[in-house]
């Protein structure tokens, strides 16, 4: 990518949120009420407005910008806070706004938020594309197994209730459950605990109904406090090859152009 275009990538990530201004009508940030994690939920209405409880930034960065929570090659590292803090938030969408239900849904709420991260995290992004090796979540010569979900795209804005629509219920060796997700969420859910970043190439649609047992991750998390580092309590859960493949699904190693964020500058929201 030449030096102008890199330019006009970081402007449009990077600059003040002029450009983002008009996203939420109302924007309403504090200390979460409850900094327990069993409690945190987010999710957005079919009007556009925003309701998140104890969510980290890091929750709101992931999906803005389709990169996992946990440490990534694709994304800089970031101030402790915006994993350790928890917020409550709430943003109002503006009169005008129309509908987020159906196929396009994704990208417009992702745009929202990422115009509320810089309106009041004063976000700055650099962006650069670059080649990397890569997992693709592809269709099995077999054919795909997998159940449809009850509810359609017309239904479903994102909601991490464990009966909400594109998102994963956490559980031990992150089983893949979920009510109503699509192949993206899938690939962006997997990849938190894969070596490489996963990237949906099945060409399914539409919402689907998962349920499947724990899997050995292959990037370890860091143990408990006192627990010695070799400690592995994975140990005996199958490989997300073998998850996969029960699904019709398989991870195939490939090249790929994807986007690397860098977090130039981001601070604590200011009190409302």
């Amino acid at each position: 990518m030449s030096f102008f275009c890199k330019a006009v990538v970081y402007l449009l990530l990077a600059l003040p949120a002029v450009a983002h201004s008009q996203v939420f009508a109302k924007i309403t940030i504090r200390p979460a009420s409850s900094a327990d994690p069993r409690n945190m939920r987010m999710q957005v209405l079919p009007n556009g407005d925003l309701i998140a409880n104890a969510v980290p930034v890091i929750m709101l960065l992931s999906y803005a910008y389709d990169v996992p929570v946990d440490p990534s090659p694709r994304l800089s590292p970031l101030p402790d806070w915006t994993i350790r803090e928890r917020y409550d938030i709430e943003g109002k969408g503006t009169a005008n706004t129309s509908s987020l239900q159906g196929s396009d849904s994704r990208s417009r709420i992702q745009q929202k938020i990422r115009g509320l991260l810089a309106d009041r995290f004063r976000l700055a992004m650099r962006v650069e594309n670059k080649t990397m090796s890569v997992y693709a979540l592809t269709v099995a010569s077999s054919g795909p197994k997998l159940q449809k979900s009850a509810l359609t795209d017309k239904e479903c804005t994102f909601d991490t209730d464990p009966q909400g629509c594109h998102n994963v219920v956490p559980g031990f060796g992150h089983p893949l459950n979920a009510n109503a997700i699509d192949m993206d969420d899938l690939a962006h859910y997997i990849a938190n605990w894969t070596d490489l970043p996963v990237v949906n190439r099945t060409s399914l649609s539409g919402l689907f109904t998962v349920n499947t047992e724990g899997w050995f991750p292959m990037r370890l998390p860091l143990p408990p406090p006192n627990v010695p580092l070799d400690a592995n309590h994975f140990a005996g859960l199958p490989t997300i090859f073998a998850v996969l493949s029960k699904l019709g699904l398989e991870l195939n190693r490939q090249q790929d152009i994807l986007p690397v964020y860098t977090v130039e500058h981001i601070e604590r929201p200011a009190a409302n």
